[in-house]
């Protein structure tokens, strides 16, 4: 466990902690003071699947990978302000607790924040697993599985992604959740299929990784690719005209055992979506370096030349290139501005496109004007670089004594450090946002977003959302709807609130409407399905 405190706090803090522990009981009853068992399984699902203790685990483990005890309370930001605390061996959240809980705040670099993303940039092959796969279950517990069956595998829906939507959370994972939804009302079957261990890149062939397995919604097992096939094969009849799958990420998954896998079971036309532009780049969020969208440029630009992502990119899109190959697929995507770029940039054969967005507005009534107050900006979500977490920072500290403002963040982690109220929120963004009433939530990516939820979620709301030029989806919501302002740079967005022109986006000045919000089921609510 203590190596892999290596890659999760600074170096400086490595050598400090690996050799200084203290015995837990003491601790144990300090910290369970102000511990959040909920936040800390929900948080780290792996602990939630086993039968570990979540305090023992956090005090024997889980502070030492960057795991928070609490929504409030970063351990990496006190070790960091506190290298004394990490010399000697404390854990970081005993100490706050029983040294009349200091407010601190984490250094940040005079260089600005995408100069400290690249400092604590990880080399590709350092991302990827290591040492042997995990063990594959046999084929007869997977045909077992399999009999158990809503309709007799005559309607099977096969989704592949990068991880278990069941276990994970995130926007995609949302829409196989849907999916799987829409499947168990209709009666018909899902299989999802997914890589064992987390990859960033798509598999090459050799690479040997057995897939994960979730039917109708439980967990099977892990299994080779080659037993998915030689079991689909067996169960599935040859008629395959009620059969459909779509593919939400090929990542971890290597192309020619999804496509042999797919033939099993009688099929070879079906949906590929692009949540994501994987399919154009190792760097699926097409930013150079985590820092700059770079719009992806050929691969033998400059630009690819100096990108940690660039000597990956061929490897990547050739294996994009054999799936269209070997496949019928048609394309959807979220949202007009993600499918204009990725036809721009790919030459794969495709049977088709399609857009489709994951929700629509629908007006409900009036949203509530609150009475003389400061203007109300929120964040909602992970405190993520490439979500804009360090521009809603930087606003944050700046106008913390402005009484014109105030500060409000939404998510499942926070820090109690800053000038700002924390809302935990792991699910019912939209509700938690219709309550707490923002102006405005910022909504400002260094990428441009395939489909921002969070921008759809604030307006439906009553909130504007405040955006970026190079935002993508976001950008062209707020441009075609009016409901916020898209500004030119960070320093117009500075300028707008030292000026005070935000303003006009107060709830009072834009009488705004509440919506619900309509979501899709994506793969089940095209045409064809």
């Amino acid at each position: 466990m203590r190596r892999r405190l290596v890659q999760v706090l600074p170096p400086r803090l490595r050598d400090a902690l690996s050799s200084r522990l203290k015995p837990l009981h003491p601790d144990q009853v300090i910290a369970a003071r102000a511990f959040d068992r909920a936040f800390y399984l929900k948080a780290n699902p792996d602990v939630a699947a086993s039968d570990q203790d979540p305090l023992e685990h956090f005090l024997r483990f889980g502070w030492l990978e960057g795991r928070d005890p609490t929504a409030e309370f970063s351990v990496r930001a006190y070790l960091e302000a506190y290298p004394d605390v990490a010399d000697s061996g404390v854990n970081p959240f005993v100490h706050y607790l029983t040294n009349g809980r200091p407010r601190i705040r984490a250094p940040q670099s005079p260089y600005g924040f995408r100069y400290e993303v690249i400092e604590r940039l990880t080399p590709m092959e350092n991302r990827l697993p290591n040492g042997p796969p995990p063990p594959e279950a046999a084929d007869d517990i997977l045909t077992s599985a399999l009999a158990v069956s809503r309709g007799g595998l005559a309607s099977l829906h096969i989704t592949f992604s990068h991880d278990d939507y069941t276990v994970h959370l995130g926007g995609l994972q949302t829409s196989v959740r849907r999916e799987a939804e829409r499947l168990a009302e209709r009666g018909r079957d899902h299989l999802h299929l997914y890589p064992a261990r987390p990859w960033q890149v798509v598999r090459a062939p050799g690479e040997a990784e057995p897939l994960g397995v979730v039917w109708n919604g439980r967990a099977v097992g892990l299994f080779d690719a080659a037993t998915v096939a030689r079991v689909l094969s067996r169960v599935c009849a040859a008629d395959a005209s009620g059969r459909s799958f779509a593919i939400h990420s090929l990542l971890g998954h290597e192309p020619d055992q999804t496509a042999d896998i797919l033939a099993a079971a009688g099929l070879s036309a079906g949906v590929f979506w692009l949540h994501d532009f994987a399919s154009l780049c190792a760097g699926f969020h097409l930013l150079r370096n985590d820092v700059e969208d770079c719009s992806a440029p050929p691969a033998d630009s400059a630009g690819c030349g100096i990108c940690i992502y660039g000597p990956w990119r061929a490897r990547h899109v050739d294996a994009h290139a054999r799936l269209f190959e070997r496949l019928r697929l048609t394309v959807a995507a979220p949202s007009h501005t993600t499918l204009d770029l990725w036809t721009a940039r790919v030459t794969f054969p495709v049977a088709g496109t399609v857009v489709l967005p994951h929700a629509g507005l629908t007006p409900k009534a009036p949203a509530p004007v609150a009475g003389s107050r400061p203007f109300r900006l929120a964040y909602a979500g992970l405190p993520t670089a490439h979500k804009g977490w360090p521009i809603f920072r930087a606003l944050a500290l700046k106008f913390e004594n402005d009484p014109r403002y105030e500060f409000l963040h939404l998510g499942a982690r926070g820090d109690a450090t800053l000038p700002m109220t924390f809302q935990a929120v792991t699910s019912g963004m939209a509700e938690a946002l219709t309550a707490a009433q923002p102006d405005a939530v910022l909504v400002w990516p260094l990428c441009r977003e395939t489909f921002s939820f969070v921008a759809y979620e604030a307006v439906a709301a009553g909130a504007a959302v405040i955006t970026g030029p190079d935002s993508g989806n976001v950008q062209a919501f707020v441009t075609e709807t009016g409901h916020g302002r898209v500004l030119l740079s960070e320093d117009a967005l500075v300028s707008a609130f030292t000026s005070g022109e935000i303003l006009e986006l107060s709830r009072a000045q834009r009488r705004p409407m509440l919506y619900d919000l309509r979501y899709s089921a994506l793969s089940l609510d095209l045409p064809d399905a």
